[in-house]
């Protein structure tokens, strides 16, 4: 189950079978551990671990870092699972030779939602929500998570995004969080000359306070020009005129980009908004859409906006699934919510997105997040400019809460029939595994990934432990049958580790999350189906076929790094890079690439490419890829290095270092049953290299990086050209230069 690793043995106690029989400390409410002491008290393998005071009484620990609202003052399973509503159009194109355009106005902006349970504060968060609405369908509500839009095949989308991240008058509202200006970030008060660089200090800066940059990414949209991508240097304020002078407005990309936009689709970008087109050409897919500023997508969207972006229809979609018994098209679960439904909605839907994430808080509802790298692993100074360590950022950030479509723990009323759901993991760095062995003769299936239905259905009850792994940012389409399930409460559960995954089997490899916080997820209450249950069962489903690619025309090696400090024993970045040489003939060396340094990849339009992601850290890194989906061709060891892999970058340098070499007798081994169809992001684990192959469709500037927020915001994320002319860019250079 867990990807490259050895599968689950069914009969092996879970997680937390095991965590039962051991003492379980309840936490102080309102206690906070440090990142490094955490990991200390939990390396012994178990969370049943006490500190003990001077008159030797045990002292409780907290399960996991947070802020002061302790998650065993959080009451669980007395919200009702929210079903995010659909986004409502503002408006169509409509048009001759070519399929209308759908509409939307949607604004990003500034709210209080009851996320924790009633009865506890509200919390202050941040969301997508529409504008406008055509003809005054659908409810004109800001939500985090925000409305899923739905589009059709081969029909373009149209979104004007606002930056509405201002107060009652009109003033920019300062961020939610605390932000660290000494990364490479968006920095609108370096100005013209200095926005979106690593700024320069004589002594430790403060956070940010200034006004907020945003910019959208749907995530998992194909073929998408790069003016509409989200790329991260195409960043743009609110417009507030109040705003200092010698601030920068907009990032290094967005006029560039503006005037592409307008040149193509005539559509242009107000003060404050940017304007993006997606074609949706692809596969019928769950793509989600979020925020992706340079240095502050891990804020950003902590803070909330995302939402499902559903892509319906074509030769691949729901309609193209046949039942093998009849050869007739199958049944899928379903209703789904749809566009101008009354909220709260009048009819029971069957099939549902359920984005996971973790959060902590503080007792009066805010959101908490480190406001010092101290909380990671203690370590409190020199930072820069007297050393090479950030003063806020943390190289991973792991909330003690786990919310469900925008409430702590909630919990669903379903019936004794089959149900859809889109699972998304929207965690900064966590990696779920999904648990579903607490729901008594439950059967599930995975049908669909990241880009729409795998070649077959995998049978997760039966083959996988009842276990789904989903790491930060991928998707997996299920099927839940709840038909034999008896009447009852029952809770979905989590076994992956409150802490950086290395891949490996819960138990064994790692400890499983807290059993009585992040190893819940949600609660089913099952009921007495209303109905006979109209669907196909899973194990009689035909998915659409899956055309593999052709052989590729060029392979690239590319490296997975960590920047060691040079006077802390931590981290001070996450790097990607170019591995010289080939693996596979003998010792090959990773060197590392910054965010700003030259081009390596710039692969021509229509070619087909084999990228290698050869891992020199010791953790997993969820791999994604702008504007493709690929296949995951397969995963092979390395030799392990006789000293660590990473090392300390030189001086005043910018190159960190590792050594790859294919393990002597090693086989690749294929992509797991869940990863069988398309792909936009690949777990690539530690000691191995994993292989994706994918097709290259559009011209233009597009990232790939980590999606561990934390790494992408600190130098893990890379630049690409697809079939760039010389000069390309926002200002004369040339394209293989730097920024």
């Amino acid at each position: 189950m867990t990807r490259g690793r050895r599968p689950v043995d069914p009969s092996r106690p879970t997680g937390e079978q095991v965590l039962a029989s051991a003492p379980v400390v309840a936490g102080v409410a309102g206690a906070r551990l440090s990142r490094r002491l955490f990991l200390a008290l939990t390396g012994a393998g178990t969370l049943g671990l006490f500190l003990r005071g001077a008159a030797s009484a045990p002292i409780a620990v907290a399960a996991i870092p947070g802020g002061t609202l302790h998650p065993d003052s959080i009451r669980r399973f007395v919200t009702p699972l929210l079903v995010p509503p659909v986004m409502p159009r503002s408006g169509v194109v409509r048009r001759t030779g070519g399929p209308n355009i759908d509409t939307y106005e949607i604004s990003m902006r500034q709210f209080r939602q009851q996320v924790l349970p009633v009865g506890l504060p509200a919390t202050t968060v941040w969301g997508y929500g529409p504008e406008s609405s055509r003809r005054g369908r659908g409810p004109l509500l800001h939500s985090a998570p925000s409305f899923t839009i739905e589009a059709k095949w081969n029909r373009p989308v149209r979104v004007t995004w606002i930056n509405g991240l201002v107060d009652d008058r009109g003033g920019a509202l300062p961020h939610l969080l605390p932000v660290d200006p000494t990364l490479h970030w968006a920095n609108p008060p370096g100005g013209l000359t200095g926005r979106d660089s690593r700024p320069t200090f004589t002594s430790t800066p403060g956070p940010y306070t200034g006004p907020v940059p945003i910019v959208t990414h749907v995530h998992g949209a194909v073929d998408v020009a790069d003016d509409s991508d989200g790329y991260a240097e195409a960043w743009y304020l609110p417009d507030d005129p109040t705003i200092p002078s010698d601030y920068a407005r907009t990032g290094r990309w967005y006029d560039f980009f503006a005037a592409r936009a307008q040149a193509q689709y005539g559509a242009p970008w107000a003060p404050g908004t940017a304007t993006f087109q997606y074609p949706n050409r692809q596969r019928a897919a769950t793509i989600w859409y979020h925020d992706h500023t340079l240095g502050m997508t891990r804020l950003n969207v902590y803070t909330g906006p995302a939402g499902f972006y559903l892509i319906r229809g074509g030769p691949d979609g729901d309609d193209a699934v046949r039942d093998a018994r009849t050869g007739q098209p199958a049944v899928l679960p379903g209703p789904a919510p749809r566009e101008g439904e009354p909220f709260p909605p009048r009819r029971t839907h069957f099939e549902i997105p359920l984005a996971i994430q973790d959060r902590a808080f503080d007792t009066d509802g805010s959101l908490f997040y480190p406001d010092s790298r101290a909380f990671f692993d203690e370590f409190a100074g020199p930072f820069i400019p007297a050393s090479d360590v950030s003063p806020i950022w943390n190289p991973e950030f792991f909330g003690n809460t786990i919310i469900v479509n925008g409430a702590t723990w909630p919990f669903m009323d379903v019936q004794q029939r089959r149900y859809r759901f889109r699972l998304l993991n929207g965690c900064d760095s966590r990696f779920l595994i999904l648990d579903f062995s607490g729901i008594p003769e439950v059967d599930v299936w995975q049908i669909g990934s990241d880009g729409g239905f795998l070649e077959a259905p995998v049978p997760v009850t039966a083959a996988l432990g009842n276990r789904v792994l989903l790491g930060p940012a991928e998707r997996a389409d299920v099927i839940v049958d709840f038909t034999r399930v008896p009447v009852g409460s029952f809770v979905l559960g989590n076994v992956g580790p409150d802490e950086p995954f290395g891949g490996g089997e819960p138990v064994d490899d790692f400890d499983v999350a807290d059993r009585t916080s992040t190893g819940q997820v949600m609660q089913f209450r099952v009921g007495p189906a209303a109905d006979l249950d109209p669907t196909t069962p899973p194990e009689f489903l035909v998915l659409p076929p899956i055309s593999p690619l052709a052989d590729p025309s060029v392979i690239r090696r590319l490296a997975l790094l960590e920047e060691m400090s040079t006077i802390h024993d931590g981290p001070s970045a996450a790097l990607l890079g170019i591995v010289a040489g080939d693996p596979a003939k003998g010792a090959a060396m990773g060197e590392a690439r910054m965010w700003s340094d030259a081009l390596t990849e710039t692969p021509q339009v229509g070619a087909v490419e084999v990228w290698e992601f050869y891992n020199g850290t010791a953790d997993a890194h969820p791999i994604h890829l702008h504007d493709v989906m690929f296949e995951v061709v397969d995963r092979q060891d390395l030799v392990p290095p006789p000293e660590p892999m990473v090392m300390a970058m030189a001086e005043g340098g910018h190159a960190s270092h590792a050594v790859f070499q294919l393990a002597p007798g090693s086989q690749p081994r294929p992509p797991e049953p869940g990863e069988r169809g398309w792909k936009d992001t690949v777990i690539a684990y530690p000691g191995q290299v994993t292989r994706v192959r994918m097709r290259f469709g559009t011209a233009g500037q597009y990232v790939w990086h980590c999606h561990i927020l934390s790494h992408e915001d600190n130098e893990m994320m890379r630049p690409f050209g697809v079939g760039l002319p010389g000069g390309y860019g926002p200002e004369p250079m040339d394209h293989q230069g730097g920024h």
